[in-house]
C-alpha cells in the first residue's frame, strides 16, 4: 500500500513519465563522524525510508574538513539516485564561504528536500552577572574587547550563530575555539568564557539540571520546550538561525529520481510518529517542497556570506 501511494503520487507530478525504482541498495553519506546530528539524522532516515522506496538504505560515514570531504564525494558521485548526501547548514552554507573548497555544493550538488532543524539557545553560567539576555547585550556593550565566548571550532554551527547575533548588535567579542562544545561547558560555568550558543539537544540536559542559563534562542519565535526563554529575534529583529538538514544528491540527478525521493521525503515528514523521532532528537520537521528548499539553501549561504565579508570569518 505504501509503496503504491509513493509510486502513484510519483507519477502525479507533471512532466514525469514515470517513477524511478532503485535497482541497488541506497548509500547516505552522513560527512560527520558517527554518533553526531548527522549521523543519527541520517540514520533514522534510512530506516524509515527504506520500506517507502522497497530498497535497503544506508549509511556511510566519510568525515573531514567540517562536511566537505564527504560532500565532495557525493558531489563526484554518479546521478543515479544510489549516492545521496545529509546536507547541512554546515555542508551547503558555512564551508562554501569559510573554506576554499575545489567543488561548489550549491552548482555540483542536486537538492531533494529538507528534512529537519535544530535550533540554538544562548547559555552562560548561572552565577554569570548577566540573568536575561537584554542585560547580556547590555553587559557586553558596556565592555568592548573584554569579554569571550566559546565554540565547537571556527566555522562550526556554535560558533558562526553566536557571530552573527555578536555582528547584528554590534557586539566586540573574542572567540575562542574548542575541539567540541563539550570542553566549553566547563570554562562556562568557570566564568572563563561568558557564554555560548549551543544547539538546544546539547544543551537542554544542562538548562534542565541548572548547570547554564539560558538566555535566548536562536528561532523567530520562542520554543515550546523553553516557553519563558525569548527569541533572540525579539531585540534583534530578522534575526533567525536553524542548523538544518535535507537531502541532496550529485549533480544533474534526473527528475524522475527526484521526484520519487522527495514524495517519499513528504511521506515520512507527514507522520505524528515520525515527527516524534525527530523532536526526540531535539529536531522539527522541516516540509517543504524541491523548489523551497532549493531557495533556502540559498537564503542561508547568502547570510553567512554576508556575515564573512563583514567580519573576515576564515576556516582556513
Amino acid at each position: 500500500m505504501l509503496r503504491r501511494h509513493l509510486l502513484l503520487s510519483t507519477l502525479a507530478t507533471p512532466a514525469l513519465a514515470q517513477a524511478w525504482v532503485a535497482d541497488r541498495p541506497i548509500r547516505i553519506i552522513a560527512p560527520f563522524a558517527p554518533g553526531g546530528a548527522a549521523d543519527v539524522i541520517s540514520r533514522i532516515l534510512a530506516e524509515e525510508i527504506s520500506p517507502l522506496l522497497a530498497q535497503q538504505v544506508i549509511v556511510e560515514n566519510r568525515t573531514g574538513a567540517g562536511g566537505s570531504v564527504g560532500t565532495e564525494y557525493v558531489a563526484r558521485a554518479r546521478p543515479d539516485g544510489l549516492t545521496l548526501l545529509m546536507a547541512s547548514q554546515a555542508t551547503h552554507g558555512v564551508n562554501p564561504v569559510v573554506q576554499r573548497l575545489s567543488f561548489d555544493p550549491a552548482t555540483d550538488t542536486t537538492p531533494i528536500g529538507a528534512l529537519a532543524g535544530v535550533p540554538a539557545v544562548l547559555i552562560t553560567a548561572p552565577q554569570s552577572p548577566v540573568s536575561d539576555f537584554a542585560g547580556f547585550l547590555e553587559y557586553v556593550k558596556a565592555r568592548p574587547g573584554q569579554l569571550a565566548y566559546g565554540s565547537a571550532g571556527i566555522g562550526s554551527s556554535t560558533h558562526m550563530t553566536f557571530a552573527l547575533m555578536a555582528h547584528r548588535a554590534g557586539l566586540d567579542m573574542t572567540h575562542v575555539p574548542y575541539r567540541g562544545t563539550a570542553l566549553v561547558i566547563p570554562d562556562i560555568i568557570a566564568g572563563r568564557v561568558l557564554g555560548m550558543a549551543d544547539t538546544i539537544n546539547t544543551a537542554l540536559p544542562f538548562i534542565r539540571d541548572g548547570r547554564v542559563r539560558a538566555l535566548a534562542v536562536s528561532t523567530p519565535q520562542r520554543l515550546a520546550v523553553l516557553p519563558d526563554v525569548p527569541a533572540i529575534a525579539e531585540r534583534i529583529p530578522g534575526y533567525e538561525v536553524l542548523n538544518w538538514y535535507g537531502l541532496n544528491g550529485p549533480a544533474g540527478l534526473p527528475a524522475p529520481i527526484i521526484a520519487t525521493l522527495h514524495a517519499a521525503l513528504a511521506a515520512l515528514l507527514a507522520r505524528p510518529a515520525f515527527q516524534q523521532r525527530l523532536a526526540s532528537q531535539g529536531m522539527s520537521s522541516l516540509p517543504m517542497s524541491t523548489e523551497d528548499y532549493a531557495a533556502y539553501i540559498a537564503r542561508d549561504r547568502g547570510q553567512w556570506a554576508e556575515l564573512v565579508r563583514a567580519t573576515g570569518i576564515r576556516a582556513d
